[in-house]
């Protein structure tokens, strides 16, 4: 990753993607060992930068955040050369200073889910890599300068409650959330940031805050009609972020300094001798730093 040219990929929705000045667009189908992604590839250009678009539910909005392949999806983006992942996704707000239309730069998750793939390495070679912090420091520090450059109101810092859905919160759990002092929730982020960290890809999220869950006694309980409202006006803020981060993330001149490029060392447990072809052959984007320096050693 030191001597790589940063390549930033931006998991979101179809309307992040509209970015002024982007060109050399293209669209283009990864396959992946682990099924498929959500959709094709969106590749271009903004100014020097190579920037890399996935469609997290698909154009149109078509897959369930428990029928994302999240495994596919980040295969895929490390198959083409991602360096860097934001992920823009719609949340709702636990606190009433984080009002609709607030930026959120998460630093934690809780899991909640359940019906999900959750690693890369399975029977065959096992790794535990450590989520203690799951996002990029790195990143996260020009996510707050670039939205305070472009006066995107945002708060650095906070914990998201990745649920399972697509239903929405009862309020019985929704006040339990808050009783864990968590800040946002929402269906998409995990296992997105757990596999992301495994294949060695620097990650941050910026959480769209589009409404209150159903907690709030003043605010009507959430529905689609209202998020998608919210959301028209965070996809032109988000546009505005992406354009203002990309040219900051391409100056880096060396391996991440918060050390995601290197997530995997120490963390493979299965003896060489141990491990299974097949499985080797799948890791072969995801592992690959790794697995091809122990081959030359």
């Amino acid at each position: 990753m030191s001597a790589q040219k940063p390549v930033i990929g931006v998991i979101g929705g179809s309307g992040v993607y509209d970015l002024d000045g982007l060109q050399d667009i293209h669209w283009k189908a990864v396959k992946s060992p682990f099924g498929e992604p959500s959709d094709e590839l969106l590749h271009g250009r903004l100014g020097d930068v190579q920037l890399i678009f996935l469609p997290r539910h698909g154009r149109g909005h078509k897959i369930s955040p428990s029928e994302i392949n999240y495994r596919a999806n980040i295969d895929a983006l490390k198959r083409a050369g991602v360096t860097e992942v934001i992920s823009v996704s719609a949340c709702g707000s636990f606190e009433e200073k984080l009002a609709p239309g607030t930026f959120v730069i998460i630093d934690q998750f809780i899991d909640r889910t359940f019906a999900r793939e959750k690693s890369f390495f399975t029977s065959g070679l096992v790794a535990h890599v450590s989520m203690a912090d799951p996002v990029c420091n790195r990143l996260g520090d020009v996510l707050e300068s670039a939205a305070n450059e472009q006066g995107i109101p945002v708060v650095r810092g906070g914990t998201y409650l990745a649920m399972e859905g697509p239903q929405f919160s009862s309020r019985a759990e929704s006040e339990l959330y808050r009783s864990w002092g968590c800040q946002v929730i929402g269906m998409t982020n995990m296992p997105e940031a757990k596999l992301a960290r495994e294949a060695e890809i620097c990650y941050a999220t910026v959480a769209m805050v589009t409404d209150y869950d159903c907690w709030h006694p003043d605010h009507e309980n959430v529905d689609v009609a209202a998020v998608i409202k919210v959301l028209m006006g965070n996809s032109e803020k988000a546009r505005s972020l992406i354009t203002a981060v990309a040219p900051k993330l391409a100056k880096r001149q060396s391996s991440c300094e918060s050390g995601c490029h290197q997530a995997l060392d120490n963390s493979l447990i299965t003896a060489p001798e141990a491990r299974d072809p097949e499985i080797l052959k799948k890791l072969d984007a995801v592992a690959g730093r790794l697995l091809n320096n122990e081959q030359e050693t």
